[in-house]
This record gives C-alpha cells, sequence and structure tokens, in this order.
C-alpha cells in the first residue's frame, strides 16, 4: 500500500475501532440498567447511576487519547460520536413521547465537544513534546 494511501486507511480503522469500543462500552457500563429508581416521595432517578457515567467516560479516555496520541484525531473524534450517538439512539428509541431525539442530539453534541477537547489537548502535547526535542 503506498504512503499515500496509509494514512487515510489507518484514520478510517481508527473511527471504526472507536466507534466499535464506544457501542462495547455503552452496552457494559449503560445498556444493562433499563430500570427507573423510584424515591419514597414518588420522584422517579435513573436509568442510570453517575458512577455508570463516570465509569464509561473513563473507559473511553484511554482509547481516545491513544487514538490522538497517533494522530489520529479523526478517528478519536468521528468514531467515539458515531459510536456514542448509534448506542444512545438503539438505546432510547423505543421511547413513545419521541423526546429521545433531544438527548440522543445531546449525547452526540457533548461527545463531540468533548472528544474534540481531548483530542485537541493530547496533539498538541504530543507536538509541542516534538518540538521542544528538536
Amino acid at each position: 500500500m503506498g504512503q499515500g494511501l496509509r494514512k487515510p486507511a489507518f484514520q478510517l480503522l481508527a473511527i471504526l475501532l472507536l466507534a466499535g469500543v464506544s457501542l462495547a462500552g455503552w452496552a457494559a457500563w449503560l445498556g444493562w440498567d433499563q430500570h427507573r429508581d423510584v424515591r419514597p416521595d414518588g420522584t422517579e432517578t435513573g436509568p442510570y447511576e453517575a458512577w455508570q457515567v463516570i465509569g464509561l467516560v473513563l473507559t473511553l479516555l484511554a482509547p481516545v487519547c491513544w487514538a490522538a496520541y497517533r494522530s489520529y484525531v479523526a478517528g478519536a473524534v468521528l468514531g467515539t460520536t458515531a459510536g456514542l450517538t448509534i448506542a444512545a439512539y438503539y438505546d432510547w428509541s423505543d421511547d413513545s413521547s419521541g423526546l429521545f431525539v433531544i438527548g440522543v442530539g445531546m449525547v452526540m453534541i457533548g461527545s463531540l465537544v468533548a472528544t474534540a477537547v481531548v483530542s485537541a489537548v493530547v496533539s498538541s502535547t504530543v507536538v509541542s513534546s516534538t518540538t521542544a526535542r528538536s
């Protein structure tokens, strides 16, 4: 494979890999908890606890940082965002009110912004450390 084709192929592979990791992470951390908890005063919480969402974020932080470190920023941002958006849509699409679309949009925008910021920080750190060594 020519040098010119190698980078886009690896970028696409990174997108697909991170989308798969994101889908698997959602299933592992959030996919099994589908019931809402009812408090004694009648209010509902859930279906997810804070520790589940924090676990998902920390789980996805490692592959996002790895991809950004390897200069696969598009893979880190687009793959993670696509995987989480697809997982949220699949998980929430049985909502009869139709408001799940707003939640899915919020997951999409939030994951896009968060992964872009993390990738930018990691990439700039790599570039500045490479420049400092020169």
